[in-house]
């Protein structure tokens, strides 16, 4: 009995002193280590948030790891749950699916590890913060794009995965242009489709399907990023009309930026992915360092309202497309004459 009775005493005296306690990140605050779970590492866009969080990350004495779903949600998953093991003290996500991680980020928080939701908000889970530009304001970017091009006529919206939230926040955005001109009779929208994974071979064979069904009467395609917007101006190039019906587009990859040089995408918005990434660096090191981030806003993700960063982007068409140059986004020699 009094082995059994020491035996308690001891167990209750680890337990004050935190041995059976919910794990925590073991990483020092001066160098801590983060985590970052991208989508899909095959789309251009995240190769330049991974470079540039990962320098800002450094630059602050802290160490990153980096994971691609390549477009596969139970990979992300497993991901994430590997990041929890290696006990992180952040991890940072873009969702491949915003609906599907509840689960994983509250294993991340009973492990005592701040989650970061970057670029595309995590629904329905309690993420301690929110970075990412503000769609609304793309979505409406895109659709005066397009109006300011072809103010009359027939649309067709290109929009972008079903399972990333800001598809349908840039489509509220578009509406918020295009639903006074429909009321008005200046436009009619003669189709709308999801793009499944924001894939361009997807988007190519929506807008064919498209072009045959108003038999090619179609004068402006609201496309909710470059990369389906290349799938749309491919379709159109098929029917010879690349160049006489205005696209929008949203990343300015550099394919992007050499059609609206070449006059067959009309704009895209520009946002720079060095300001996110260095943003979101800085919000991960402070939260890791228990430090209070400043935030612009709260933005309500089914679970309660979540502390946002809301950045400004910017709209290029061929008569400010160089801004990509002046900002160092790209050379001169990768945008060509």
């Amino acid at each position: 009995m009094k082995q059994k009775a020491l035996y308690t005493v001891l167990a209750v005296s680890m337990v004050a002193a935190g041995v059976f306690a919910a794990p925590q990140a073991h990483a020092s605050k001066e160098k801590p280590v983060i985590g970052f779970s991208i989508d899909d590492l095959r789309v251009e866009r995240w190769t330049k948030d991974r470079d540039y969080f990962k320098a800002a990350v450094e630059a602050k004495g802290g160490t990153i790891s980096v994971q691609s779903a390549d477009a596969n949600e139970q990979k992300q998953i497993s991901q994430i749950e590997g990041l929890i093991a290696r006990k992180v003290d952040v991890i940072v996500i873009v969702p491949f699916n915003a609906k599907t991680l509840t689960t994983v980020v509250n294993e991340a928080k009973k492990a005592g590890i701040k989650v970061i939701s970057y670029d595309r908000l995590i629904l329905n889970a309690d993420v301690d913060a929110y970075i990412s530009f503000d769609n609304d304001k793309v979505g409406q970017m895109q659709a005066q794009g397009v109006v300011n091009a072809a103010p009359k006529g027939n649309y067709f919206l290109l929009g972008g995965a079903p399972t990333d939230n800001n598809a349908k926040i840039l489509r509220e955005g578009q509406m918020k242009v295009l639903k006074p001109l429909v009321d008005k009779g200046d436009i009619k929208i003669v189709g709308q489709q999801w793009t499944n994974e924001w894939l361009a071979s997807n988007a190519q064979s929506i807008i064919e399907n498209a072009l045959t069904a108003n038999k090619n009467n179609i004068q402006g395609i609201v496309a909710s990023n470059d990369g389906t917007a290349g799938g749309a101006i491919a379709a159109l190039t098929g029917q010879k009309l690349a160049g006489k019906v205005a696209v929008s587009g949203q990343d300015a990859d550099l394919a992007a930026i050499k059609r609206i040089k070449a006059g067959t995408q009309t704009m895209t918005v520009y946002k720079p992915i060095k300001t996110i990434a260095t943003d979101a660096a800085n919000l991960a090191i402070d939260l890791a360092q228990g430090k209070t981030p400043q935030f612009t806003s709260k933005m309500n993700n089914g679970k309660g309202d979540i502390n946002t960063i809301l950045l400004t982007p910017t709209l290029l068409t061929k008569q400010n497309v160089d801004l990509v140059v002046k900002d160092g986004f790209y050379t001169q020699a990768q945008v060509g004459p």
